[in-house]
């Protein structure tokens, strides 16, 4: 499968840059769904989800990807 590295912006992952799969045509999916940007996951082994969607390619081939909202304790699934 292949990745494309995408940038997120804004939220808990700001400027966090990452290998995201990506669509047959090369971009990253619409919308993805950060767990736990950190990488490690809170006491309890839930957290919430923040939701961040595609925005835009910049001039090094890099996509950007936007922070919309937060859902408590894992209601984003």
């Amino acid at each position: 499968m292949a990745e494309v590295t995408v940038r997120f912006v804004g939220g808990p992952a700001d400027d966090l840059v990452r290998a995201v799969p990506a669509d047959p045509d090369g971009d990253p999916p619409a919308h993805w769904v950060m767990r736990h940007p950190d990488g490690g996951a809170p006491p309890g082994g839930a957290g919430p989800d923040h939701l961040y969607a595609r925005d835009r390619r910049d001039g090094t081939g890099v996509w950007t990807m936007r922070f919309v909202r937060t859902y408590p304790l894992g209601a984003g699934e």
